[in-house]
């Protein structure tokens, strides 16, 4: 091996090395169903697949979701409520009604709390 292509193979290696050490790993973090609220589970499977996971969701008021992410999935509202919504671009709060509907290729992380005054119900539809 040639003294440039030693430098070149290990420039690369320490690019690799520094690119791999700085990515964000989500699976330090729990996924919708692995995450709950002070050690409660809040999601249920309700269908799990192979191409598919639906999991039910119930958010009594004062009830959250620690901070978890997601993979592609849609959501459904089945009953709404207030939720206060941290995430990569802040704080919000946003009222989520009855019926509606969301699609997300990815969240990197959030979290939620119920700060309204009735119970918030959720399903999720995730693609294997």
């Amino acid at each position: 091996m040639t003294y440039f292509s030693k430098n070149l193979f290990f420039s690369f290696i320490t690019v690799m090395m520094i690119t791999y050490s700085s990515c964000k790993k989500t699976q330090d973090l729990p996924d919708p169903l692995e995450a709950g609220w002070n050690n409660k589970s809040v999601c249920e499977v309700i269908e799990d697949s192979p191409k598919l996971r639906v999991l039910k969701c119930t958010f009594p008021p004062g009830v959250g979701h620690e901070r978890h992410y997601h993979d592609a999935h849609f959501g459904y509202t089945v009953s709404g409520s207030t939720f206060r919504i941290k995430d990569t671009t802040g704080v919000r709060e946003v009222y989520v009604p009855s019926g509606s509907s969301f699609s997300n290729d990815r969240i990197d992380w959030h979290e939620v709390l119920n700060i309204g005054d009735s119970t918030a119900v959720f399903l999720i539809i995730e693609p294997k």
